[in-house]
């Protein structure tokens, strides 16, 4: 896993984002005139003074894939925490060419998170997401396996989800020898990898080995329809909808069905079984609708669903918990959900063995 070395320039740039997000609150408000979203929610003083620095740069979308990567890297790297790292932090070839990071505390894990990065299946990787993962293990007692899934164009659907697959398949038959029940595996992801992590889900449910918690982010849900979020924030800084007519470009052959489950896991045709589920929603995410409607239909198939509403963000704030206290302090709220949901499962697994015997 590649570390990243900043420029000076690069450094610089990030005390001042940092310097900026530290400025008291009225000063931004004045600052950045914080928009109010159809829902009357105002954004956070600090995201929406990111939001009107970021208006100014260059757009990855009229990169090549390459180029786009190597930015968004590089931003993804400045505008993330630098989380200590953990005790563990170990390679892992989950199949020839498909790696993974696994985090650990190094003690007893109390269970495994298997993570998807976001990126709109076309960006992002295991490097740049180091910082979420390194939060999850500090604040829920997992361990982490952070799945550096194929990207497109070079690999374009279905192959993430068959990455998904094969590394879920992994962590099954590993987990024990990490002292892992199998059975206390839990499936996250941001993003697209809230998408492939929702996907997987539904591949696996009725196996011997389930997740026993699916966490998705700001997932990618539905892309069949056009929902009002979308044309809300059609011009995020965060998430454009040129941006995400670029992912979708890059990523679905020609002719690929929307309605494909493994596309939109909105519209299989049964939700009923799937895992306890968290799905975290911003306030001004062109993707909230897709979220919202996504633990909506899991609710009402009976499979219990908790939505973290954070109405003062935009798409991907858990990458952007350097130079926003907003949004670090919304990431360990998401990370706090799986810990008290893992701790949930661990009161009634006891309940059901004291009964037992």
């Amino acid at each position: 896993m590649s570390s990243q070395r900043f420029t000076l320039g690069q450094r610089l740039q990030r005390l001042f984002l940092v310097a900026l997000s530290r400025l008291p609150a009225p000063l931004q408000r004045l600052l950045a005139r914080p928009p109010v979203n159809s829902a009357g929610d105002r954004m956070a003083p600090d995201m929406a003074l990111l939001m009107r620095v970021s208006e100014s740069g260059p757009d990855y979308s009229d990169l090549s894939p390459a180029e786009a990567r190597e930015m968004t890297e590089r931003d993804l790297a400045l505008f993330g925490d630098r989380a200590a790292a953990c005790a563990v932090e170990e390679e892992v070839e989950i199949a020839d060419g498909l790696w993974a990071t696994r985090y650990s505390s190094g003690g007893a894990p109390r269970a495994l998170v298997l993570f998807f990065h976001g990126g709109g299946f076309v960006l992002g990787s295991r490097a740049s997401y180091a910082g979420p993962a390194r939060l999850l293990v500090d604040g829920t007692g997992a361990d982490v396996l952070s799945v550096e899934y194929r990207l497109a164009p070079e690999d374009p659907f279905p192959v993430a989800h068959d990455d998904a697959l094969a590394a879920w398949r992994y962590v099954v038959d590993h987990a024990a020898g990490w002292g892992i029940d199998p059975h206390r595996i839990v499936v996250a992801g941001e993003s697209a990898g809230g998408n492939i992590a929702a996907v997987l889900c539904q591949q696996v449910r009725g196996e011997a080995v389930q997740p026993v918690l699916q966490v998705l982010i700001q997932p990618v849900t539905d892309i069949s329809v056009h929902r009002p979020s979308q044309d809300e924030f059609a011009a995020s800084p965060a998430l454009s909808a040129k941006q995400v007519a670029w992912f979708m470009e890059h990523y679905l052959p020609d002719g690929a069905d929307h309605r494909d489950p493994r596309v939109s896991p909105l519209l299989t045709d049964d939700l009923a079984g799937l895992p306890r589920t968290i799905v975290s929603l911003a306030g001004f995410d062109p993707l909230h609708d897709d979220g919202l409607a996504y633990a909506t239909a899991l609710l009402e198939s009976g499979v219990p669903a908790e939505v973290v509403h954070e109405p003062g963000l935009v798409h991907g704030f858990i990458s952007f918990t350097a130079v926003s206290p907003s949004s670090k302090r919304a990431t360990e709220r998401i990370v706090a959900s799986v810990a008290a949901a893992l701790e949930r499962t661990d009161r009634a697994s006891s309940t059901t063995t004291k009964k037992a015997s």
